[in-house]
């Protein structure tokens, strides 16, 4: 093993170790082979846990995020790239949303190469976080070592060794493989999560080297870049450089009064990154109306709904079951079943400002959990959801370094075994969780079990069932749905469609009158309730919905191509031509739109034009045998009016 950079573990100037010790001490060792099986190891678990992942299918927001996302089309120009919509999850978010336009640029739509990068972004984490647990082990003994602590003196030159490498791998391992990562690695679009886990760690990275570096300049570069990076990634970035800070008091210079004195330059470039983050943030709003102020959610209702998921989050970490995508919108309420939970809350809290006083190391853990959660589990409402496990990406981190801590403790050298035996346990709990991932109706049924009063669960179940045809599984789910919250719009329109398809015309319109009551510009319940109409006959009223929907979206081509129908029912050919051929040019691939045009053309006795767009029908959709049925007659009515030799 090689002996070098002693100076790396040297006090700035400045730094809390008033009392000078009684001998220098001798160098530590910089264990490079060490590191490098260490990173080995972590690639090796990180592969094994998620090697069954690659070829899970988009799930859930990834189909709007990544599927419908047209902002990764092209990573050129790149302005579009760095302004995704406002209503997705990468809204706000360009980094990550460039991310994803990589991603396209090198293989489409094909899953693997998401997974593949999302594994890596994981697995760079994990590596920086064995960098940072590591050299913050070596600096804790340091300083107790220049303290004059005899308890740790007497193992001076054996403890960063023989502790301060294993626990960082310990560390780094158990938190690379744990399950209740699944949902920030394998649910691709959580990508936001994990990749400002990366950059919220690098931040940290840069600054610990920084001060063990006799040029911290480079060093403080990158801490503020990966601040900035880690700001246009998810805005829960935003602690960031508090945790620096706080970092740089509680092991480093003793005072936040002396870490800015002495630091005052690196603070104020990290400083500046907010300035990013807040444009970022004025830029999206309400994120679509699903987080802030102003959606709709009392905040001290959403607050009250975070003690029980702040607890959740803790047994989670220690007992990784169950695991659910989607925990719903409920929201807590103010009785006595939320006191035990906001009790064990207050209790943690204490306990971390009591631990910053007296031992600091572990009162920094408590600060990184709850200030890293903090944006999303206070009393900032997240609308859409209020308890998510991607959430404890990054504060997981301070759990297991603290368990890990304790275990070490108790069990001392046989510490080692027990950590192998959690880290293969974890594994294989993660590899189980995967498959849950393989097919979204076995997510779905998974989060319907484990989570029976998710009205959103049912309703997602309802639309996967339906898409395999599954109708009456489909209907159950949907009415499940409206048992739960009978004011579900999107329920009650999707309920109505398949009364439509069963052909119950009266019950089907009467979920989308509610629906439209519920959201009246619904443009799909609209559209689906002209359909219905159309079909029972009552042409104006259908038409009115049409024109509605139109009125919210002009450029909706399915809007116009059956509304188009409709005026052609009505016998009103040139308005019923103008709506297909403005469909058309919205759409000119649209199959059905120049079935209906040929259909008013040859009604207005324009045959060869109804012809010409009988075949471009065909020619889009070979199989389509009305308009090949309608050609052969338009063929032959054009044949009978040519005169005769």
């Amino acid at each position: 093993m090689k002996w070098a950079d002693r100076h790396e573990l040297l006090p700035t100037s400045g730094a809390s170790l008033h009392t000078p010790p009684a001998r220098e001490p001798p160098p530590f060792a910089a264990p490079r082979k060490a590191t490098l099986l260490a990173a080995g190891v972590i690639v090796f678990a990180a592969v094994a846990a998620y090697h069954n992942s690659f070829s899970v299918p988009f799930v859930f927001d990834d189909t709007l995020a990544i599927a419908g996302n047209q902002t990764i089309r092209n990573l050129w120009p790149i302005w579009p790239v760095l302004s995704p919509p406002a209503t997705l999850t990468v809204g706000g978010r360009p980094l990550a949303n460039l991310s994803l336009a990589v991603n396209y640029a090198w293989g489409g739509a094909e899953v693997r190469g998401y997974h593949v990068f999302n594994l890596g972004i994981h697995i760079l984490a994990a590596l920086t976080l064995f960098g940072i647990v590591r050299r913050t082990l070596l600096r804790v003994h340091r300083r107790r070592l220049l303290a004059g602590d005899s308890s740790s003196a007497s193992r001076a030159s054996s403890l960063p060794q023989a502790d301060a490498w294993p626990l960082a791998l310990a560390t780094a391992l158990l938190w690379t493989v744990h399950p209740l990562q699944t949902e920030a690695v394998t649910y691709l679009v959580q990508r936001t999560e994990s990749l400002m886990g990366l950059f919220y760690l690098l931040t940290l990275y840069g600054f610990i080297r920084s001060v063990e570096s006799r040029t911290p300049g480079r060093w403080h570069a990158l801490s503020v870049a990966a601040c900035l990076l880690g700001m246009t990634s998810k805005e829960v970035m935003v602690s960031a450089p508090i945790m620096v800070l706080i970092y740089d008091r509680t092991f480093v210079s003793g005072s936040l009064r002396e870490a800015w004195r002495q630091r005052r330059r690196l603070y104020a470039g990290l400083g500046v990154t907010w300035l990013v983050l807040a444009g970022l943030v004025f830029h999206t709003g309400t994120r679509g109306g699903t987080a802030g102020y102003g959606v709709g959610v009392a905040w001290w209702a959403y607050a009250l709904s975070q003690l029980p998921a702040i607890t959740h989050y803790l047994q989670l970490a220690v007992w990784p079951h169950p695991l659910v995508l989607d925990y719903g919108t409920d929201l807590a309420q103010p009785t006595a079943e939320i006191l035990p939970f906001a009790l064990i809350v207050a209790a943690l809290a204490a306990g971390m400002v009591i631990a910053l006083r007296r031992q600091p190391a572990f009162g920094y853990a408590g600060v990184w959990f709850f200030a890293i959660l903090a944006p999303t589990s206070s009393v900032v409402p997240v609308a859409t959801q209020t308890m998510a496990e991607h959430r404890m990406y990054l504060p997981l981190a301070a759990a297991i370094a603290l368990a890990v801590t304790g275990i070490h403790r108790v069990a001392g050298r046989r510490s080692g075994a027990i950590f192998l035996a959690l880290a293969i346990g974890l594994g294989w709990l993660t590899v189980r969780r995967n498959e849950d991932y393989h097919s979204d109706l076995s997510l779905w049924r998974d989060t319907v079990a484990k989570c029976p009063h998710n009205a959103r669960a049912h309703f997602t179940l309802g639309n996967v069932l339906y898409r395999l045809d599954r109708v009456p599984e489909a209907m159950r789910q949907y009415e499940a749905a409206l048992d739960i919250a009978p004011n579900h719009a999107e329920a009650h329109n999707s309920l109505g469609n398949i009364l439509v398809r069963l052909g119950r015309l009266p019950e089907a319109m009467a979920h989308y009158e509610r629906a439209l009551q519920l959201e009246p510009d619904y443009i799909q319940a609209d559209y689906n309730y002209g359909n219905a109409l159309v079909q029972a006959g009552r042409l104006p009223e259908a038409m009115s919905h049409y024109h509605q929907a139109l009125r919210l979206d002009p450029q909706n081509a399915e809007v116009r191509n059956n509304l188009g129908s409709a005026l052609l029912l009505a016998g009103r050919l040139p308005e019923a031509t103008g709506q297909l051929q403005e469909a058309l040019r919205i759409k000119p691939d649209y199959a059905e739109a120049h079935y209906n045009l040929a259909n008013a053309l040859a009604q207005s006795g324009q045959l060869p034009e109804a012809i010409s767009h009988y075949e471009q029908a065909l020619q889009i959709k070979p199989d389509y045998m009305e308009a090949r049925e309608n050609l052969a007659r338009v063929q032959a009515l054009q044949r009978a009016a040519l005169p005769k030799n």
